[in-house]
Order: C-alpha cells, then structure tokens, then sequence
C-alpha cells in the first residue's frame, strides 16, 4: 500500500508541476499581449482552494480533479463582457496574438524539459555502460553477430555511452531503416560494425519492454557469487544460522552457481524449510534453512531470508558510466536531448498512426503513476529525466491539430487569417465534437494498455 501511496503521490506532484508550467505560458503571454485573465486554475471541477490577486482580481484555484487545469480568459463567446474591456477580450485580439498565446503553453513545457534535462545533467545521470550480457541462440542479435561482453560503441552515426543512449538510439535508428548498424568493440579490442536485420518486425519491438526479448539479447548484469553480504536482523536467515562472508554451495541438492540463481531458489519457496550446504572459512556445513514469505500487490507471495549479497569493492566500477557536466556544459546537452526526445517521440507517434509502431506504447494514468513512483524511489536524477519525457509528450500532444487541444485552436486563428473572418459557430462545433471523440478513442486505449499491463 506504500508503494501505491508513493506512486501516486509522485504522479500528482508530476502533474501539479507540468500543468503549472503550461498554464503558466498562458497565462504570461496572455498578460503581456493585454488580455484579462479571469481564472487560472490547476485541476477542473469544484475548486478546493481560491485566492483573489492582482490589479484584474484574478482568481487562482486548486480544484478538486488534479488531472488537468486551464486559464481562463475575458472572452465575448464565452459571456457578456464590459464595455471598457471590450479590447482586452481574448477575441478582440490580433490572429497572432491568439495564437501566441495559445503556443504559449507547449512551448513551456518545451522550456521546462531543457530546464529539466539541464538539472539532470547537473546533479549526474548514473548508468551502465552498453556491454551485452546474453545473447540467445538464433536470434536477430545472434544472426547479427553480437557476442556477450560486446561493448556498443555507435548506432548509425550515433556515439552512445550509456545503455540508455544505446536504447533511444536504436529505436531512432529502426524508425528511419530496417536494418540498425551497430559499432561494437569485443572484448579483445577490436572493432566491428554489424546489421540487425529488422525487416517486418519493428511494431513487435516497439511494445513496452520488448525490444531486448525481441532482438535476443540482454544488457551485462552483474554475475556475483553466492556469497552472503548484509543480514537483516528481522530476516530468517539470521535465525537459521547463515553468517555474513558463508558461500551457499547447494541448496536442496540444487548447486548454487551465482547470487541470481539463488535468489530465485528462495524466491519460488516461501514459508518452506530447505537444507543448504555452504562454505564457511575453507570448511563445509550443512543448515537448515527457514524461509520467510512477503506478500506483493497482486496478492502473491514469494519467499524471503533477509539477507544481501556481498559486493566486493569496486565491483561496479568498470561498468558504471556517469554522465555529469557543468552549469554551462549541460545547458547544450540539455538542449539537444530536448529535440531528440521530441524528434524521436513525434516519429513514433506517425508510426503509430501507419501501423508501423505498437499503439501499446500509448500510456494512461495507471502506468504514467506507476513509472512516477518507481522513477521517484531510483533518485532525483531518474525523477527530472521522468518529468522531462512526460513535459515533452504534454507539449507535443497539446500541439496536435485537435480542436479541443491548442494545436486545434491555433488551425482555427490560421483559417481566420486565410478567410478573412472567424470559422462559422456550426464549423466550429463540428471540430469540438469531431475532437472530443479523437480524445475518448486515444485515452480509451490507453486505459486498456494500462489495465492488460496490470493484470498482465
């Protein structure tokens, strides 16, 4: 319950933040170009909280539905305006200052992915250096070549230098070509550059979390040995009698060959005794080992000692790859992840409408939530890199040609400018219902990838 609580606090704090931030680009243009603004709230339905301020006595409220927000501006289509403020209606305005301030909003959130991604660079970004780990038989990673210990070097013309760099990259590159070339060093220096063929495969590899199973290979994960580390004081491995520096040997007649086969065994026997031989200081001693159960969410239960692994020192030094700059080295970086990420997240959105990448990779709440939680309890680097996709997909998608969204607003103010007069109000409702119905269709199926995912 913990995990939901966290989880969902992240993603109300998310959202808070990235809704702000939009509105708050409206609402700043709209006071600059000399429009009254009326409300400026965060959140629909019945406002929770409301304070008065500033000289036109705006109202700013936090509302009972945290899932959204919008400014409110002085407007003739929406009631009676004054006589005296009849100039300072949004209507009344110029085509390009609506549609300044209309822009206004994405573009924030634009802002604030540089911002982001200026203090994540800021802070340090950890991660593993691209070394594969295995490579299944026969599959497109094995055909291709790839060996375990094969370091990435470049996707295409692309220089990576984390495994998270490797990922975007590749993803770049199979949206562009069917065949992805990869740099890889061997691990007796050498170079090589080989093809992953992806010929009709590329929308199976684009659903959430395939493309490793489906390319046949695995980043390098650490191989340590069997060997106790930490032991919980709660734990029932303490009681059992395991002390810290015991190598587990067998168990149930089971050899134990590294930390991950172990940690399965004793995963897949909860509440179960089993007898384990192990290694203490050069001599051989059999136990008899208690295992203790932990409930997850789904109601399952896996089996649990409370005991760590032992990491010798500088163990994961030499596949660590710590990205880090200055204030002022990180602002181009910044930058420049900001419009790959864009470029790469409007690609994938126009596959998807050709059926050439995987609808499963639109996210809903439930999943948005989830990744808000689990980026949050990684650290703040993960969190800012969080905000900035989320803040990036929010301004792209605010400038898609929809009616009920700004790109469709700003389609209207351009019409007007080429007609010489507003759109007819019948021509206009036709593109707010023709919008709503593209809105309910797009968060209907994201709701069921959110929901097939949980109960996957």
């Amino acid at each position: 319950m913990n995990t939901v609580l966290f989880s969902i606090s992240a993603f109300l704090l998310a959202i808070g933040v990235l809704v702000a931030v939009h509105e708050w680009g409206h609402y700043i243009v709209a006071r600059m170009v000399g429009v009254k603004v009326l409300r400026f709230s965060i959140g629909f339905g019945r406002p929770v909280w409301t304070k008065t301020s500033g000289p036109d006595a705006t109202e700013y409220c936090l509302s009972a539905i945290p899932l959204g927000g919008y400014v409110k501006l002085l407007d003739e289509r929406e009631g009676d305006v004054a006589q005296h403020e009849l100039s300072r209606a949004f209507n009344r305005q110029s085509v390009r200052a609506r549609i300044a301030i209309l822009v206004a909003g994405p573009l924030m959130n634009f802002v604030f992915a540089i911002f982001a991604y200026w203090a994540m660079f800021l802070v340090g970004v950890p991660g593993l250096l691209p070394v594969i780990g295995n490579v299944e038989p026969s599959s497109i990673a094995s055909k291709a070549g790839l060996l375990s210990g094969d370091r990435i070097v470049s996707v295409g013309q692309q220089s990576v230098a984390t495994w998270e760099g490797g990922v975007l990259a590749i993803l770049d590159n199979m949206l562009s070509s069917e065949n992805v070339s990869l740099t890889v060093q061997h691990e007796n220096g050498q170079e090589q550059e080989i093809y992953l063929e992806l010929a009709g495969k590329v929308s199976e590899l684009t659903e959430p979390g395939a493309l490793f199973t489906g390319l046949g290979m695995r980043p390098w994960a650490p191989s340590l040995e069997p060997i106790v580390g930490e032991l919980s004081p709660d734990g029932s491995a303490q009681g059992s009698g395991l002390l810290p520096g015991d190598r587990v040997l067998m168990a149930d007649g089971l050899v134990m060959t590294n930390w991950v086969s172990w940690v399965e065994f004793i995963r897949e026997r909860p509440d179960q005794t089993v007898d384990i031989l192990i290694d203490r200081n050069g001599g051989q001693l059999e136990l008899a080992l208690k295992i203790g159960a932990t409930e997850l969410e789904d109601g399952s239960r896996i089996g649990r000692i409370g005991v760590g692994p032992f990491v010798p020192e500088g163990f994961y030094d030499q596949y660590r790859a710590e990205q880090r700059y200055g204030a002022l080295a990180a602002i181009p970086v910044a930058v420049e992840r900001t419009w790959s990420m864009s470029e790469l997240t409007v690609r994938m959105v126009l596959r998807m409408l050709t059926g050439d990448v995987s609808v499963k990779n639109i996210s809903g709440p439930i999943n948005i939530a989830q990744y808000a939680g689990y980026s949050a309890s990684i650290g703040f680097a993960s969190f800012l890199n969080f905000l900035a996709v989320v803040s990036l997909s929010l301004g792209i998608l605010n400038l898609f040609p929809v009616p009920v969204l700004d790109g469709g607003q700003i389609v209207y103010q351009l019409a007007e400018a080429i007609k010489g007069q507003p759109l007819s109000e019948r021509a206009q409702l036709v593109g707010q219902q023709v919008g709503i119905i593209l809105l309910v269709l797009i968060m209907s199926i994201a709701f069921y990838n959110d929901l097939s995912l949980f109960f996957s």
